[in-house]
């Protein structure tokens, strides 16, 4: 775990794993039971730290990208698509920025 914060890059794939994994249960879990069954406790809580931790994701995406000067038409825009799309941080965080931070521990 101490190796993800030992560099941006590493925070923003915890921070992307974390903002992916809100945005599944809000998804696939909050919003069913919200709309089938009325429950609607969960979605109060998991929908503000949810929208905290895209904001953050958002800001750190920016902020790696422009440290590391990424090109925005082919990466930080694919980055930031991710970020909407359930399951998205996941790929990117394979395809791009374990890649990255993999190079940085070289």
């Amino acid at each position: 775990m101490n190796r993800f914060f030992n560099s941006n890059i590493g925070r923003l794939r915890l921070l992307a794993f974390l903002e992916g994994l809100s945005l599944l249960v809000l998804v696939f879990i909050s919003v069913p039971l919200k709309y089938i069954y009325g429950i609607t406790q969960i979605s109060a809580v998991l929908g503000p730290i949810h929208g905290v931790l895209f904001l953050l994701c958002i800001l750190n995406i920016l902020s790696v990208g422009t440290e590391n000067e990424w090109k925005f038409r082919q990466t930080t825009w694919k980055v930031l698509l991710a970020c909407v799309i359930p399951f998205g941080t996941f790929y990117i965080d394979r395809e791009v920025l374990k890649p990255l931070h993999q190079n940085l521990d070289k």
